[in-house]
């Protein structure tokens, strides 16, 4: 069995050039299938966990989740990206702690969301967006640094699909030190074309699930890195 760190040096490579499809499990035996189908890395799906345990998305308590998290990334031999929806925290600081924690299960990757939990107000403000990106930056880099951050921005799936707002964020979270960018929702090539170009050279994950009829070729030739199925 590889290590966490074997790991999470093979999905920063699977970063650094090609294109790569990331699906989503939602259980250990679910994963122990797609890795036998080959993937060379894989993805939890907070919403899919959620749904597998009669829940709605969001609904998974921090310690539940983890607890997941360290089922999957010890029972597969790929690395695993933890969808860890908004750090279970509102505040940068509490986002920090739960990142720390999540390094612990020994994933290789995790994503933090810009999404709030009101439907009135989808998104954190800018300037709290990304101050909880940095937060989460420095907490990585606390534990060594090796652990692969994707940042998402979730407008286009939170009632706001608002493109030039989707990347001055994305913009902002590469800068202050996110690996890897993430606007589920998009779905055109010219809004994919925009994500990559503003992020470049960071990688970009585009979401397959949303509805398109570009292929895994035509979203390689947009500069798109990694492609995830969804949960």
């Amino acid at each position: 069995m590889a290590t966490a760190a074997e790991k999470r040096a093979t999905f920063r490579k699977l970063h650094s050039e090609g294109c790569f499809v990331i699906p989503n499990p939602w259980d250990v035996g679910s994963a122990r299938y797609l890795q036998g189908l080959g993937f060379k890395a894989l993805a939890s799906t907070s919403a899919g966990f959620a749904f597998a345990q009669g829940l709605p998305d969001g609904a998974v308590s921090r310690a539940t989740m983890l607890a997941h998290l360290r089922e999957i990334a010890a029972a597969t031999d790929v690395p695993v990206n933890a969808d860890f929806e908004g750090g279970y925290a509102d505040a940068p600081e509490g986002v920090a702690e739960s990142v720390k924690l999540c390094i612990e299960t020994g994933v290789a990757g995790l994503s933090i969301e810009d999404s709030t939990s009101d439907p009135a107000v989808p998104l954190y403000d800018f300037e709290l967006a990304l101050s909880r990106v940095r937060a989460a930056r420095a907490a990585i880099d606390a534990a060594g640094g090796d652990v692969v951050f994707t940042a998402r921005s979730e407008g286009f799936i939170r009632g706001r699909p608002d493109l030039d707002e989707t990347v001055r964020r994305l913009k902002a979270f590469a800068a202050a030190g996110a690996d890897c960018l993430y606007a589920p929702g998009i779905k055109t090539r010219e809004e994919i074309a925009a994500v990559v170009k503003a992020v470049a050279p960071k990688p970009v994950n585009f979401l397959m699930s949303i509805a398109t009829n570009l292929t895994v070729k035509d979203l390689a030739g947009l500069g798109v890195r990694r492609i995830s199925l969804g949960g």
